[in-house]
């Protein structure tokens, strides 16, 4: 599997700190998202985020309770061993492990994890001291473009292109939670259209629907997806933005339902199924004969007519040519069928077999017409 087919129909599960600083609660969401990627069938990564805590907030703000998001570091700080068993019950439950490092020990952390994949979160875009630090790892990356300049974009991927490290690209609308107004999804387009040779995904925070979003992106042509998940456990409440299992099951089903309906790639013509050919089959009109006609006559607009239904063996408006010869003679109102007549169709055998597998059977016939 080449690194830009690694990102192809991938799911990524961002679990972010909703462990809550508990072992206990991290596996359980493991076990509980483990078990709806297996029931739908795909390839899906549980995604960690991970800081080096100690260095990552400066000494003297640590008993800064008011600020959030150093509140919430703090209080879901784990230790290695903690992040060990995590990664350890990601890859039990067949899933693959990813994680966000959001400063260059962490890098080293995620290497020591054998963590699969890394992600650079929408605030690191531009941050190269972090970014050259994921670069020597050499792992896939994938980046969420929430907030970035096109600028900062183009010089993030021809980094990692120079550097040919398997680089897939998010469209991610940075507000937490997103409303539906709010996704801008023509920009899975203009990705797609940006950077044709890496793989476009989004990366979504809407709170009000699990299918829509979905049956769009993939029919914009996104591969790989992206949802926080947590679970309803313990009394404590469920941020907006992320998805409880029931619906990352809506929303895989919804991938499945997108798939079917979107067919081919786009790249190529879709295969006819059968049922369609034989319906178009019954609606095209077979030549018949306007007059009794002799063997050795040779076939104008004034001897046939064309109706349906089109009988097997007949040939149809398709096929006549005007100018075949017959080999034998055609009653009047009788169906000109391909062994009547000498004609380039008539001896390309894979042509000759499909006319004789559509249309009616002539044995269902009464004289003078069809049953």
């Amino acid at each position: 599997m080449t690194g830009e087919d690694f990102f192809h129909e991938l799911f990524v599960l961002e679990m972010a700190n909703n462990h809550l600083g508990s072992l206990e609660r991290g596996l359980k969401i493991i076990s509980s998202y483990g078990q709806v990627v297996r029931f739908n069938n795909v390839r899906a990564a549980i995604k960690i985020q991970v800081r080096d805590v100690d260095n990552f907030i400066h000494r003297d703000f640590r008993d800064r309770s008011d600020i959030r998001y150093i509140k919430k570091t703090l209080d879901t700080q784990m230790t290695f061993e903690q992040y060990a068993a995590m990664v350890k019950a990601i890859r039990d439950a067949n899933c693959i492990s990813m994680a966000t490092p959001f400063d260059e020990p962490s890098v080293e952390i995620c290497c020591k994890l054998g963590i699969q994949i890394l992600k650079i979160a929408s605030s690191d875009l531009n941050d190269w001291v972090l970014i050259e630090q994921i670069a020597r790892t050499k792992k896939p990356v994938i980046v969420s473009t929430g907030g970035s300049s096109l600028k900062d974009i183009d010089d993030l991927v021809q980094f990692f292109s120079n550097r040919r490290i398997p680089l897939a690209i998010n469209h991610c609308v940075s507000i937490y939670p997103s409303e539906d107004h709010e996704l801008e999804m023509n920009q899975i387009d203009f990705l797609r259209q940006r950077y044709p040779e890496h793989v476009i995904g989004f990366s979504t925070h809407e709170y009000h629907d699990w299918t829509a979003s979905m049956l769009i992106a993939y029919a914009k042509g996104a591969r790989t997806f992206e949802r926080h998940v947590d679970i309803d456990s313990d009394g404590i409440k469920v941020s907006p933005y992320c998805s409880l299992p029931d619906q990352v099951d809506q929303w895989f089903k919804a991938f499945h339902r997108a798939k079917a309906m979107c067919g081919a790639p786009g790249t190529q013509r879709r295969l006819l199924p059968r049922k369609e050919v034989e319906y178009l089959d019954a609606l095209v009109r077979g030549v018949y004969a306007r007059e009794d006609l002799p063997e050795g006559h040779i076939l104008s607009d004034e001897d046939v007519y064309l109706a349906i239904p089109l009988q097997k063996g007949q040939i149809s408006c398709r096929e006549l040519m005007r100018g075949e010869v017959l080999l034998k003679a055609v009653k009047k109102n009788s169906a000109i069928r391909i062994d009547d007549i000498d004609s380039p169709y008539s001896s390309i055998e894979s042509l000759r077999s499909m006319i004789y597998a559509r249309g009616l059977d002539p044995a269902t016939e009464t004289k003078g017409g069809s049953k």
